[in-house]
C-alpha cells in the first residue's frame, strides 16, 4: 500500500514550510516506505543524537539544513556531543576533530535545538508527558521515555531523528502504535543477591534482558517496589546497550504495567525467563574483565548522565581520605548548575572528581587513565568502554567505585 500523505505532509514536501523542512520530509517519506509505515503522525518533541561528530558526513548533513534556512518545528533537545563546550580544555584528540565537533554542536543550535547536550533529557524540564508521541534518539533515553514515562517513540537513528524534528512528523509504526507495546516476554526476578542495592539489581536485570529477550518487549515481575527513576534508568540503559530493548514494562512500577495482564495486553508471553540471585551475580561478573584487587586507573560515573539524586548519594561516600585514582563524572549542564548552587562543585574537585558536561568520557578522548582498569557503576559504560577506550573494565556498585578509587585498586564491599 502507498503512503497516505496528509495536507500538511504535502505542504512540507512542496516547500511551503521552507527548504529545510522539504528536504527532511523527502527523507522521512523514503524512510516511512522502508519501515512499512502507511501514514505520519504529529510529534510533540524530539531528542537528536546526531550532534556527536562521527565524520564529515554528520557535519555536512546539518550544514545542508542550515544552508536551506531550516528550523525545527517542535521543541528539540540535543544529545551529547564530542566535547565539553564548558570545559574545552579536557579534549585530548586532534584539533580538527575538536573544531568540527564543536561546529556540529553549534550548527544544531542554529537549527533551533535547545543546547542541552545530555543523554538524559528526561531528568530536566524537557521530560515528556505520558502518552506523548515523540521522536527520540539515544538508546537509554528511548528506553526511559517509552518505559518509565509512557511516552511513545521508536529507536530513531542519526539524521532521521532530526528530520522528525524539522517536520514535526514521524512515521506511524512500531512503538508509536498501541498494538506493538504489549509485552511478549515474561522476566521473573525470583531472588536477589544479599547486600545488593537496587541499582545493582537493575543493571544485572537490564544486561540480561538485552542479551536474552531479542526484539521482544519484556514484562519484568519481581523488581523491588522501591526502585527509583535512576534505578530504572540504569536498567533501560543496560538493556538497550547489550540488546535492542526500546521498551520494558516493570510490573507495578511503570505506567503501562499496573499488573501483568495489562502489560501483556491479555496475550500469553512467547518467552519466559527466570532470574535467580546466581543469574544476577553472573550477569554482573560478565561486565568485569579484571579480577578483584587489580590496579585501578580511573573511575567513570554518569553513563547515562548523573542526576542530582545520584550526586546526593555520592557526596557522603567521598568523606574521608582523598582517592588515589581520579573519578570522572558526566552530567548535564542543568545538573552542573545545581551542583554549583549547592556549593558542591569545589567539594567534588577536592576529592579528585572531574566534572564533564556536554559529552561522556566513554565516547570521547577526555579521560586520563592511569596504569590500571576503569571502574564504573554503569552497565552501559562497562559494555562499551572496552572497545571504545581500549581498556579493561571493572563493574561495581557506586560505593565500591568510590572505595576502589580511594584504594587505587578494585575493591569489593
Amino acid at each position: 500500500m502507498s503512503l497516505d500523505l496528509s495536507p500538511l505532509d504535502r505542504e512540507l514536501l512542496s516547500g511551503a514550510h521552507g527548504g529545510g523542512a522539504a528536504f527532511a520530509m523527502r527523507l522521512l517519506a523514503r524512510f516511512a516506505e522502508a519501515v512499512g509505515a502507511l501514514r505520519f503522525i504529529d510529534i510533540e518533541a524530539a531528542h537528536v543524537d546526531g550532534c556527536l561528530y562521527l565524520g564529515r558526513a554528520s557535519l555536512d548533513f546539518v550544514l545542508k539544513l542550515t544552508d536551506l534556512g531550516g528550523k525545527v518545528r517542535v521543541p528539540t533537545t540535543l544529545n551529547v556531543g564530542s566535547l565539553d563546550l564548558i570545559h574545552p580544555e579536557l579534549f585530548r584528540g586532534p584539533k580538527e576533530d575538536a573544531e568540527n565537533g564543536a561546529r556540529l554542536m553549534r550548527a544544531h543550535v542554529e537549527l533551533g535545538c535547545a543546547p542541552t547536550f545530555t543523554c538524559a533529557p528526561y531528568q530536566s524540564v524537557h521530560r515528556p508527558r505520558f502518552g506523548a508521541q515523540i521522536a527520540w534518539g539515544e538508546s537509554n533515553a528511548i528506553a526511559f521515555a517509552n518505559s518509565v514515562i509512557g511516552a511513545r517513540t521508536n529507536r530513531y537513528g542519526d539524521f532521521i531523528d532530526l528530520c522528525c524534528a524539522m517536520t514535526g512528523r514521524a512515521p506511524a509504526y512500531g512503538l508509536h502504535l498501541t498494538e506493538n507495546r504489549a509485552a511478549r516476554a515474561l522476566v521473573e526476578v525470583v531472588s536477589i543477591p544479599d547486600g545488593w542495592d537496587l541499582e545493582q539489581v537493575a543493571v544485572a536485570v537490564g544486561h540480561t534482558i538485552g542479551r536474552r529477550c531479542g526484539g521482544l518487549v519484556p514484562a519484568i515481575v519481581g523488581l523491588p517496589s522501591g526502585a527509583s527513576d535512576d534505578d530504572l534508568k540504569a536498567l533501560g540503559a543496560a538493556a538497550a546497550s547489550s540488546g535492542a530493548v526500546a521498551l520494558f514494562h516493570a510490573v507495578g512500577l511503570t505506567p503501562e504495567a499496573p499488573d501483568l495482564e495489562t502489560a501483556c495486553g491479555g496475550v500469553a508471553p512467547e518467552f519466559h525467563l527466570r532470574l535467580t540471585a546466581d543469574d544476577l551475580r553472573q550477569a554482573a561478573r560478565s561486565l568485569s574483565s579484571v579480577a578483584d584487587g587489580a590496579p585501578l586507573g580511573a573511575v567513570s560515573l554518569g553513563t547515562p548522565h548523573f542526576s542530582l539524586a545520584e550526586f546526593t548519594r555520592l557526596m557522603p561516600l567521598l568523606d574521608g581520605p582523598r582517592p588515589l585514582a581520579d573519578i570522572w563524572i558526566n552530567c548535564s549542564r542543568a545538573t552542573l548548575g545545581e551542583l554549583r548552587e549547592r556549593g558542591w562543585e569545589e567539594r567534588l574537585r577536592a576529592a579528585r572528581v572531574t566534572l564533564v558536561a556536554d559529552t561522556c568520557v566513554y565516547i570521547g578522548t577526555l579521560m586520563r587513565i592511569g596504569a590500571g582498569a576503569v571502574m564504573t557503576n554503569s552497565g552501559k559504560c562497562a559494555y562499551y568502554a572496552p572497545a571504545n577506550l581500549r581498556v579493561e573494565v571493572a563493574y561495581g556498585s557506586l560505593a565500591e567505585c568510590v572505595a576502589s578509587a580511594r584504594a587505587g585498586k578494585v575493591v569489593r564491599l
